[in-house]
């Protein structure tokens, strides 16, 4: 039966200072965090650190977007996609949430090198690994600790805190390398995208190419953000 409770939360700024305390807060090693992407141009892209291991884009769902989702979604239902068994997906009930689902993704499907001993990542991922991802948005819906964290975090940023009954249409979704193959996660689809192959060292690249695309739709829209999750230990 599905969950028809509902919970809203202010929105997160995309702003990767605030993302980075935020997933450092829920036991994040403290050697990642999250970076601009300021441009597409390789020099632009080789300025980012690496590894990277995850990519976030916030961007917005106007009618031109909704149509190239639903044509997606449409033809992998017709024509079927593969996905890893080791992938972590979950589905997003709560409003305003997608920042958090972002950074989930993120930390999740690179949890042997991004969460910590111990904290909420860690807890979480043993708690809801075996779990559909509608039973880990459940899980996510009833999680104490996730409420403080988040509204913590909306709080913070230098944009003006978007209260939890505003309607938001800006989203975020995550790319994810994970046996070779690069992911879109967005936990208002009814799964994960397959993208094709990737690897360790292309994710950024190979993201950029489908986050181009969403760009494209709408040549007159200039509200987009890209992130990537980075780790500092080699510097």
């Amino acid at each position: 039966m599905a969950d028809t409770r509902i919970k809203n939360w202010a929105a997160l700024e995309a702003n990767p200072e605030v993302l980075t305390q935020f997933m450092h807060s829920l036991g994040a090693n403290a050697s990642y965090e999250f970076t601009d992407v300021f441009g597409f141009d390789p020099d632009l892209l080789a300025m980012v650190p690496q590894p990277v291991v995850a990519v976030l884009l916030l961007f917005p769902v106007d009618e031109h977007y909704q149509k190239y989702r639903h044509q997606q979604e449409e033809k992998i239902k017709a024509d079927g996609q593969t996905l890893s068994k080791n992938l972590y997906f979950m589905k997003q009930t709560i409003g305003n949430a997608c920042g958090t689902i972002g950074v989930l993704h993120s930390v999740l499907n690179n949890s042997s090198s991004v969460i910590g001993s111990d904290g909420f990542f860690k807890a979480f991922l043993n708690k809801t690994k075996e779990m559909t991802p509608d039973e880990r948005a459940a899980a996510l819906f009833d999680d104490q600790q996730i409420d403080t964290v988040h509204a913590s975090s909306a709080q913070q940023g230098q944009s003006r805190e978007i209260p939890p009954e505003e309607d938001v249409d800006l989203h975020f979704i995550s790319f994810v390398q994970v046996d070779g193959n690069l992911y879109e996660l967005d936990g208002t689809k009814p799964f994960p995208i397959n993208h094709g192959a990737s690897s360790a060292d292309s994710i950024l690249q190979d993201a950029v190419k489908v986050i181009q695309k969403i760009i494209a739709l709408n040549p007159e829209e200039n509200r987009f953000t890209v992130l990537a999750l980075v780790s500092q230990s080699n510097e």
